[in-house]
C-alpha cells in the first residue's frame, strides 16, 4: 500500500528531473543545438541516455511477465544488443559522423536520393507514433494506475463504477504522461531529454539491483545473498537457460544467428530513437566509449529486470496467480519495499515511461521537422525556424500518441502489439543500409523499391493468421494451409526471410541498372573523427563478456 511518504518521494523526483532538464538545455539557438544538444554530449551522458530511453514499463511489465512465465530466454533481447552497440561503434557510428548527419534517413539521401530519404523519414515517423510512443503511454498508464490504485480511489472519491472507473484512470495516466513528458522535450529538445535520462537511468539502475539483492535475500531466508542464489538457481534449473527449441513462441533457437539480429541491429544502428544520441557526440572516441559503457549496462540488464520477474514467482507462491503474471514486478515492489523506498523505485519506473515517450518524440519530431518538412515544404527554413517547427512538430505527436493509445486495448496485448507493427519497419530498413554500404553500384531504385515493397511483403507473411483460423485455413486447401503454417512461424523468422528476399532483389536491380560510378559519401563532418585507443579493446571485452554469458547460460 501507498504512503503518504511513497507520493511525496514520486511527486519530488518527477519535479527535480524536469528542473534540472530545463536548466541543462537553456540558451537553444539552432536545429544542432535543438536536435543534436550541440553536438557536445560527452560519452557517459550518451551511454546512460541510451539505456534510459531503452528501459521502460515495457521491461517492467512485458519482460518481467515473459520471465516470469517462460524463464531466461527472453534475456537474449538484453544480452545480443552488447555486440551491436560495439558493431555500430566500430563500424556504422563513423559512417555516419563523417556524413554530418542530423537524422538516419538523411543518410540515405547522401547515398540514393531525396526521396529514399522521404520514404524511410515518413516510415519512421508513423511508426514511431504507432509503437514507441503510443506503446509507452499504454503501458505506462497501467503500470501507474494499477500501482497506485487509481481505479478505487476514483470509485471512493467520484461514485464511478468499476468500468467508467478503469476508463478514467487509464485516460488520466495517458494524457498526464504525454503532457509532463512533452512539456520539457518541446522545451528543451534533446540535451533536456538528455539530463532526464542520466538522473532517472541512475536511479533505475540502483532501485532495480537493489530489488534485486532484496529479493535474494527472501530467498535465502537470512543466510546471505548466496544461500538465496542457491534457492534461485536449485528451483528454475530448467528456466535458467536462453537457449530454446526452435519452435519457441517467444525466442526460438534459430532466430539467435537469424532473425533476431534483424531488430537487434535495426533497434540499437538504424533507429533514430537510438542513434540521436550518438550522432550527438563531441567527437567518434566519445560516442565509441559511450556505446561501449551502454553495452556493458546491457549485459547487466537482466539481472535487473529479467531474473526478478522470475523471483516473483517464487517469492510470491500462490499470491501471484498464473493469469497475472504480467504484474509480477509491481507485486514484488509492493512485498519487499518499504515506504520511502518504494516510492523512490516507483519514481524511477515513472521516469523511465517519460524518458522512453520523450526520446521518442523528439527523435520523431526531429526526423518531421528535417527529413520532410526542411526538405518538401520549407527548404529555406532559417536555424531558428527548424528549432520552431521541431516544437510544434513535438506537440502534434505528443497529442495524436495520445489519442491512439486506447486502440491497443483491442490488441492481443503490448507485446504482440510491439512485434507485428515493427516488423514492417525494420526488415527493409536494414536491407537498404546493408546493401547501401557494401555495394557502392547499388541505384536508389533499389532502396526505394525495398522500402515500398517490404512492409507489403511483411504483411503477406503475417495476414494468413489474421484471417483464418487453422481449422479454417485447413478447408480452405493445401495452399491456404502452407501459407498459414508460414504465418504462424515466429516473427523473427518472417524478419530473417524477409530481409534476404530484399537483400536479393536489390542485388538483381543492381546487375540490371547498375550505377555509372561507385557512390562515393562526401566527407561532411563537424567533428573530431579519430578513433579511440583503445575502441579495439573495449569493443573484444565486451563481446568477450557476451560469449561467456551465453556459454554459462546455455
Amino acid at each position: 500500500m501507498l504512503t503518504t511518504l511513497d507520493l511525496a518521494v514520486l511527486v519530488g523526483f518527477l519535479a527535480l528531473v524536469a528542473a534540472v532538464s530545463l536548466l541543462a538545455s537553456r540558451g537553444e539557438r539552432d536545429r544542432a543545438d535543438y536536435s543534436l544538444a550541440g553536438r557536445g554530449l560527452s560519452w557517459w551522458l550518451i551511454g546512460f541516455s541510451l539505456i534510459a530511453s531503452n528501459i521502460s514499463t515495457e521491461h517492467f511489465v512485458g519482460m518481467t511477465g515473459n520471465a516470469a512465465r517462460s524463464g531466461l530466454a527472453v534475456a537474449s533481447y538484453e544480452w545480443l544488443a552488447a555486440p551491436a552497440l560495439v558493431f555500430v561503434a566500430w563500424w556504422l557510428l563513423p559512417k555516419f559522423l563523417r556524413a554530418g548527419i542530423f537524422t538516419i534517413p538523411e543518410f540515405l539521401e547522401y547515398r540514393f536520393d531525396r526521396t529514399t530519404r522521404s520514404i524511410l523519414a515518413l516510415l519512421m515517423a508513423v511508426f514511431f507514433v504507432l509503437t514507441v510512443l503510443a506503446t509507452v503511454l499504454y503501458s505506462g498508464a497501467t503500470f501507474l494506475s494499477n500501482v497506485l490504485d487509481v481505479p478505487a480511489w476514483l470509485q471512493s472519491s467520484y461514485g464511478l463504477e468499476p468500468d467508467r472507473a478503469e476508463a478514467v484512470a487509464f485516460q488520466l495516466g495517458v494524457w498526464g504522461i504525454g503532457f509532463a513528458a512533452s512539456i520539457y522535450t518541446v522545451v528543451g529538445g534533446l540535451k533536456a531529454v538528455v539530463w532526464s535520462d542520466l538522473i532517472q537511468g541512475s536511479a533505475l539502475l540502483i532501485g532495480g539491483a537493489m530489488v534485486a539483492v532484496m529479493a535474494l535475500n527472501v530467498l535465502g531466508d537470512g543466510e546471505g545473498l548466496l544461500a538465496g542464489w542457491r534457492s534461485f538457481a536449485g528451483a528454475n534449473a530448467e528456466r535458467l537457460h536462453v537457449v530454446r527449441p526452435w519452435n519457441d513462441p517467444d525466442v526460438p533457437s534459430l532466430s539467435l544467428i537469424s532473425g533476431l539480429w534483424i531488430p537487434v541491429m535495426f533497434y540499437w544502428g538504424l533507429n533514430q530513437f537510438i542513434t540521436q544520441r550518438t550522432l550527438a557526440a563531441g567527437s567518434l572516441a566519445e560516442g565509441q566509449k559511450g556505446l561501449f559503457f551502454a553495452g556493458a549496462i546491457k549485459l547487466l540488464l537482466p539481472l535487473i529486470v529479467v531474473l526478478p520477474g522470475m523471483m516473483a514467482v517464487q517469492t510470491l507462491g500462490d499470491r501471484l496467480p498464473a493469469d497475472q503474471l504480467d504484474g509480477a514486478y509491481p507485486a514484488l515492489l509492493r512485498e519487499l519495499l518499504p515506504a520511502g523506498l518504494l516510492g523512490l523505485m516507483l519514481a524511477a519506473i515513472a521516469g523511465s515511461v517519460m524518458s522512453t515517450f520523450n526520446s521518442g518524440l523528439n527523435s520523431a519530431a526531429t526526423i518531421v521537422s528535417l527529413d520532410l518538412w526542411a526538405s518538401h515544404v520549407n527548404p529555406n527554413l532559417s536555424e531558428r525556424g527548424a528549432v520552431r517547427v521541431g516544437r510544434i512538430t513535438t506537440a502534434v505527436l505528443a497529442i495524436a500518441a495520445c489519442l491512439w493509445a486506447p486502440v491497443i486495448h483491442r490488441f492481443d496485448g503490448v507485446f504482440n502489439y510491439i512485434q507485428e507493427l515493427w516488423g514492417f519497419v525494420s526488415a527493409p530498413t536494414c536491407a537498404v543500409f546493408a546493401v547501401g554500404l557494401l555495394r557502392p553500384r547499388a541505384p536508389a531504385a533499389a532502396a526505394k523499391f525495398a522500402l515500398l515493397a517490404g512492409p507489403l511483403l511483411y504483411l503477406a507473411s503475417r495476414a494468413p493468421t489474421w484471417i483464418w483460423s487453422a481449422e479454417e485455413a485447413q478447408a480452405a486447401g493445401s495452399i491456404a494451409a502452407a501459407l498459414y503454417a508460414y504465418a504462424s512461424m515466429a516473427f523473427l523468422y518472417h524478419m530473417f526471410v524477409l530481409f534476404l528476399v530484399l537483400v536479393a532483389l536489390m542485388l538483381w536491380l543492381e546487375r540490371r541498372s547498375p550505377l555509372a560510378e561507385p557512390c562515393v559519401l562526401a566527407d561532411r563532418s563537424v567533428v573530431d573523427l579519430t578513433p579511440h585507443p583503445r575502441a579495439g579493446l573495449m569493443g573484444a571485452a565486451v563481446l568477450a563478456a557476451t560469449v561467456v554469458l551465453y556459454v554459462v547460460f546455455w
